[in-house]
């Protein structure tokens, strides 16, 4: 036993019992570390960060929801978008990344641990959380019963900011009548009932053109056709519509806001447009209010867009432009933006198509962060729900994010040749606990063919296939329909007035009151 009395020697310097510790002095090789200069430099810069907790001071808001954008999808799209810039990958940050604020939200429905996209775009918009496969009506409503649903709906935040003058607007690359860019504008107790209800209901399309509150939603932009045309119509792309009650509600939208200007606007042209280049064509400054329906269900996937015989926009050109539109209001305005085939590239088992989709999303942030000032805006990014998408097996720095994983010399592995598991094949950085599993469809940009293809579930040999071609879909263990969300807390990042109240880990209904509190919304 060591002699309590007796002097102690620490990193090269004696201290003698009863004397002062001594203070480490930091050596130059670590103060000329970029990872530590970089570190304080960020540390001064967050200790600057102003803080505006006045209530109402946010004019404007924008709420950016990347359906289905866990964090290992935030993590491996970082590192894809770095790579396309010739980076490593892993040291890039994307737009919504340098926000200053950021945190944790819990995403289960009231009656699911694993939550769908219609409950909990629900929760963000009304504060209210509600069951799966519904929006816009409290918890106790039976899905799907539209008897029970009447007298249970609730308020929406754009419906808020609606009836205090402010402009808004709905963006999404999924259909618009689809369940994230619905819960913002509508109330059904079934996410289906896009362009059909149950007698005593509305469809949710109709609730769109029907739009009770100020003066309508200014811009609405995204897919979703067939539920606004009768079946005896056909759109651009030759596709017929889906009603079955005879109602052509484009043309019921025109009619509405034909010869009608904006509150806080001259311009009273009431626009339709189905395809890119009449959408370029758009003069916000003479528009009162834009409806842009680019597919007659989803919108492409990002990769795909370019295949598109009609051409349509991408999501930061549709963020763009709707903010262009909507910046013109004196009172302010309210902007949703989905980027909703994220979530379809993960359901489809496309690692390629998902993180595509979820690099354009942070474009389109990047896109409103320089577009407005913190002063008067307050940008919320998040997610509705997450996936069960996986990124492991130790590849070394600066691997290919869509590749195999390749090891490393500090693990005495080779450098240039992939790793193989027990069974004795690669295996990828990515993957998918459920799904159809594996397939090689080459250079192939949409990721929902696979759906016409049989499961292939289980370890396959990659050994001779090339798992960064766009076509490629990720191996899955557990064999189901199609991939399915996951369950854990996803994230959340904001700037402008009020965006420190989203640190912390949060419920899903708490960033309705960061909004509502924000922007004056509740204000009498």
């Amino acid at each position: 036993m060591r002699n309590p009395m007796a002097p102690l020697a620490l990193a090269g310097t004696l201290i003698l019992s009863g004397s002062a510790f001594a203070k480490p002095v930091l050596p130059e090789a670590q103060r000329d570390s970029s990872w530590f200069t970089e570190g304080q430099a960020n540390l001064e810069k967050s200790a600057a960060q102003p803080i505006n907790n006045k209530p109402g001071a946010a004019k404007n808001i924008i709420l950016f929801v990347g359906d289905g954008m866990g964090i290992s999808t935030v993590t491996a799209a970082r590192i894809l978008a770095g790579q396309q810039q010739g980076m490593s990958g892993e040291e890039y940050r994307l737009s919504f990344e340098e926000m200053p604020f950021s945190g944790l939200i819990k995403t289960y429905n009231t009656n699911q641990q694993t939550p769908d996209s219609a409950g909990t775009m629900s929760a963000i918009m009304t504060g209210v959380k509600t069951r799966a496969g519904m929006f816009g009506v409290t918890g106790d409503v039976p899905r799907g019963d539209c008897a029970a649903s009447r007298g249970r709906e609730l308020v929406t935040a754009l419906e808020l900011a609606e009836g205090l003058g402010k402009r808004t607007g709905v963006v999404s690359t999924a259909r618009i009548t689809h369940a994230t860019p619905a819960a913002t504008y509508a109330k059904a107790a079934e996410r289906g009932w896009e362009y059909s209800a149950p007698e005593g209901c509305r469809d949710i399309a109709a609730q769109l053109v029907e739009f009770p509150y100020g003066d309508g939603i200014d811009v609405v932009l995204g897919g979703g056709r067939r539920a606004f045309l009768p079946k005896e119509v056909t759109d651009l792309e030759s596709e017929p519509g889906r009603r079955e009650d005879g109602r052509n509600l484009v043309q019921e939208w025109q009619q509405r806001y034909a010869g009608k200007s904006n509150r806080d606007s001259k311009a009273s042209a009431a626009v339709y447009v189905e395809d890119r280049k009449a959408f370029v064509d758009v003069d916000p400054a003479a528009t009162g209010k834009l409806l842009g329906l680019f597919e007659p269900s989803h919108m492409r996937y990002e990769a795909n867009r370019p295949q598109d015989t009609a051409s349509e926009p991408s999501l930061s050109e549709m963020t763009g432009k709707a903010l262009a539109m909507l910046e013109r209001g004196k009172d302010g305005y309210f902007l949703m933006v989905e980027g909703g085939r994220i979530d379809h590239g993960h359901h489809a088992g496309s690692a390629h198509n998902a993180l595509t989709d979820a690099v354009e999303f942070a474009r389109a942030v990047r896109v409103a962060m320089d577009n407005t000032d913190p002063e008067d805006t307050l940008i919320i990014v998040t997610a509705d729900h997450s996936h069960v998408f996986t990124m492991a097996g130790y590849p070394t720095r600066g691997n290919p994010i869509l590749g195999k994983v390749v090891g490393n010399d500090s693990r005495g592995e080779p450098e240039s040749e992939p790793k193989l598991a027990d069974d004795g094949k690669p295996y990828t950085t990515l993957g998918y606990a459920n799904g159809r599993g594996f397939a090689a469809l080459g250079d192939e940009t949409d990721a929902d063919v696979r759906y016409g293809l049989p499961a292939s579930n289980g370890r396959k040999d990659l050994a001779e296939v090339d798992t960064t071609a766009p076509g490629f879909h990720q191996e899955a263990l557990v064999p189901t329909e199609a991939e399915t969300h996951g369950g854990e807390d996803v994230g959340i990042w904001a700037r402008g007035p009020g965006a420190h109240l989203l640190s912390g880990t949060r419920e899903q209904s708490y960033i309705f009151h960061v909004m509502a509190r924000s922007g004056g919304l509740l204000a009498d």
